[in-house]
């Protein structure tokens, strides 16, 4: 069986180039929160109804090949690749217009209660929606 796929098309933008004539790596981190934060804005609205907050542990980039303004669109894939008790990791691949990987990059997430400013366990019906969407490991 395979999983739903999210992705996200993202327009590189005029003023993420920097000297070198490429975009930055801190834009590629924005890319990569702009299309996790839909992923999981999307997902887990699905999952409880509303959106649960979560937060970055971690965040790992391998920054593969540069992007240039006419490397856009960029297509954003975004999936699940381990799911615990309070987190999840998700694993980004950024690919250009010819579809070439320029970043492959993963974030472990934290559920997070709000009132107590603590982790919170995720609930079976997240796990069970972030499930849908799993990392099959290709690049």
């Amino acid at each position: 069986m395979t999983g739903k796929k999210f992705e996200h098309l993202l327009q590189v933008r005029w003023g993420d180039s920097d000297r070198l004539g490429h975009v930055n790596n801190t834009r590629f981190v924005e890319y990569l929160q702009e299309a996790r934060a839909l992923f999981i804005t999307q997902v887990l609205m699905e999952a409880e109804g509303s959106r649960g907050a979560t937060v970055v542990r971690k965040l790992t980039v391998d920054f593969l090949r540069p992007i240039f303004d006419e490397s856009g669109p960029l297509l954003i894939e975004v999936a699940v690749s381990r799911i615990g008790r309070t987190s999840f990791d998700v694993r980004h691949r950024v690919r250009d217009r010819n579809g070439s990987l320029c970043a492959d990059a993963s974030a472990v997430m934290v559920a997070f209660d709000l009132d107590t400013q603590a982790s919170r366990a995720l609930t079976e019906r997240e796990k069970t929606v972030l499930a849908e969407y799993p990392d099959t490991g290709q690049s």
